[in-house]
């Protein structure tokens, strides 16, 4: 069983190396599911006595005003044999034999914390006391409640330390051990007093009474003690302390023991109480509940720690991992997600992801649609192939066909295509520009596209790498587009700088629609003559349409879609074999809150395996 207070100790030394007091924080705590005992008590009421009744040595600071200012976790281990010992967490290699000095260094490390202002703090200092006349036990001495601010402390201190006291025992896991002044009236103890208000029941609460030996005579504390007039569920512990005078004197404690229970054994009064009053009485009460306590939280404990490790280890995943701290390293990190969000990127066009199906609408809906809204016969209107028609006769007319005004009406109607396939290609731009942001930004949560979650995440926690990489990868689109565009444009032009003449051979070749050199330049520009030739020309311009509905998206997945799965990032990694450690490092300048986030997650982690490991060793034990 003694185990499992040194087991609870090592888990609360740790807790507080790690930076977990308890105070309410944005991290989980292991602080506040430890099972504890918290001494409350006013100013005066003789709570630094008792602790040192029940250690059996003077170490505590005294003073007038309020001493203590900082929570001291007691942890006091049983030697079997040799000389006694303390221990300070914030001086680890340091034994004290001296207790004096450990008086001095409680109230130096006190002022390390707070100033000289006569302030407070919630961060604990730890003491450990080695010793064979001492109980394995841990207290955790509270700054004592006080009613009035002395000169030098601010005016809010009785609330901020009735927040401090209140903010550890009402906690269900910490046993209070109220101490009360017999010499003042009960209903009058600060301990008791917020004890209550916080364990109404009593169910936690031991009560103990001081200064027995300084009531007014005729009075005394039988029936408090014997639980009649303020009745907990555990029985009232009496204890004498040193007086002024004693420790004036310096009265040693085994001494001070001795007539404590001489005391009790030789009072009237108190005689048939004797048997559980006095320090020593109260040590061996309070370590044997609190390995009571302690063996019935271990499996809620065990589980409360086996969940929360899972809580952390999943923050952590989500958060990332920490920088290299190699230029190596960092190339590496920086290497692999790239070609996580270029896969990503892939993924998307090849129809694993959605998005890439958006490029064959273009193609067989929009793309078509705009060469349908082309409006082809208006621009074959009588009046303008009337004009086109004369203006490439010149000063001479035409002896059999209009062959420049066919090519200048064709190439007027060709040029309009430029426009659908200028659209086309910039359609597809931006969506392969969207596929770019969706798959820096988007969170894969199933399948076996889970593994690029850690790029989304690493992209997240380095925004300068994630603008960087989004700006090549757009820059790099954007100089594909150019290059579509020009191959695209240059079908176009294809089509109206070198005619099929297939198609026109074709055609019917009687002398009417061809025109007759005997008939008059009326006769030869009249509608109906001119109708042919516009059909003809339509027809024509319909065909090249056709033709270019299939061969301009093959040149726009050439030039784009194909290209851009092929060498996306090719000039990005090209400038980045460039870059030098400070600037690699610069691309993974992570936001600071991420990082002081993952520290911190990072220290409560390992507090937990630890604690884990302490207790599974413990439970194997038992």
């Amino acid at each position: 069983m003694e185990n499992l207070i040194q087991l609870v100790n090592k888990i609360q030394r740790a807790c507080t190396a790690l930076g977990d007091h308890g105070e309410e924080s944005a991290l989980p705590t292991l602080w506040d599911a430890l099972p504890s005992i918290a001494v409350v008590g006013g100013q005066s009421s003789g709570k630094s006595s008792v602790l040192e009744s029940v250690v059996g040595k003077d170490f505590l600071p005294r003073g007038s005003g309020i001493v203590t200012r900082r929570p001291l976790v007691l942890q006091l281990h049983r030697l079997d044999e040799g000389r006694e010992y303390a221990e300070f967490m914030h001086l680890p290699r340091k034994k004290f034999t001296d207790f004096a000095a450990v008086r001095q260094e409680i109230a130096d490390e006190t002022d390390r914390e707070t100033g000289r202002s006569k302030g407070i703090s919630s961060v604990p200092i730890h003491l450990s006391i080695y010793s064979p006349h001492v109980v394995n036990l841990t207290l955790v001495d509270l700054p004592g409640l006080t009613k009035v601010a002395v000169e030098g402390q601010p005016d809010s201190i009785v609330q901020d330390i009735e927040n401090m006291v209140r903010s550890f025992i009402e906690k269900p896991n910490c046993i209070i051990l109220a101490i009360s002044p017999a010499n003042q009236d009960l209903a009058t103890s600060d301990a008791i007093k917020i004890s209550r208000e916080v364990d109404p029941k009593g169910e936690r609460t031991f009560g103990v009474l001081t200064k027995i030996d300084l009531m007014d005579k005729g009075t005394d504390a039988a029936e408090i003690l014997e639980g009649k007039s303020y009745k907990l569920n555990y029985p009232w512990i009496g204890v004498v302390n040193r007086s002024q005078a004693d420790i004036n004197k310096q009265v040693d404690m085994i001494a001070a023991r001795k007539r404590e229970t001489e005391y009790f054994a030789n009072s009237p009064e108190y005689r048939h109480l004797a048997s559980r009053m006095g320090s020593v009485h109260l040590g061996k009460v309070l370590s044997k509940h609190l390995e009571t306590v302690i063996k019935s939280r271990i499996p809620g404990l065990q589980s409360l720690i086996n969940k929360t490790i899972i809580e952390l280890e999943t923050e952590l995943n989500r958060i990332g991992k920490p920088i290299a701290a190699d230029t190596g390293g960092k190339l590496y990190m920086i290497m692999e997600i790239c070609r996580t969000f270029d896969q990503a990127f892939k993924d998307h066009l090849d129809g694993i992801r959605p998005g890439g199906e958006k490029i064959y609408q273009v193609f067989d809906n929009q793309f078509p649609a705009s060469l349908k809204r082309l409006q082809f016969d208006k621009h074959l209107s009588m009046d303008n192939v009337r004009k086109l028609i004369t203006e490439a006769d010149g000063y001479q007319p035409h002896l059999i066909a209009p062959e420049q005004g066919y090519r200048r009406l064709i190439e007027s109607c060709l040029v309009l295509i430029r426009g659908p396939a200028e659209a086309a290609v910039d359609a597809v731009h931006g969506i392969l520009k969207d596929l770019i942001h969706k798959s820096m930004s988007e969170t894969l949560a199933s399948g076996r596209l889970l593994i690029l979650s850690f790029m989304y995440r690493e992209l997240k926690q380095y925004p300068t790498l994630k603008v960087e990489l989004g700006s090549a990868a757009v820059d790099s689109l954007e100089r594909m587009r150019e290059e579509s565009k020009k191959a695209t444009l240059l079908l176009v032009d294809m089509e109206y700088g070198y005619l099929t003449v297939e198609f026109f051979r074709k055609l019917p070749q009687d002398a009417e629609k061809g025109g007759n050199p005997t008939h008059s330049l009326f006769d030869r520009y009249n509608d109906a003559y001119l109708r042919r030739i516009a059909t003809t020309v339509l027809s024509y311009v319909n065909m090249v349409c056709g033709t270019l509905r299939h061969t301009i998206p093959k040149s726009v997945v050439y030039c784009q879609v194909r290209e851009a799965k092929r060498s996306l990032l090719d000039h990005f990694f090209t400038e980045l074999g460039k870059k030098e450690g400070k600037q690699l490092a610069s691309l993974l300048n992570e936001d600071p809150a991420i990082m002081q986030r993952r520290t911190s997650l990072s220290r409560r982690l390992e507090l937990y395996r630890s604690a884990q490991s302490e207790i599974e060793a413990v439970a194997w034990e038992r």
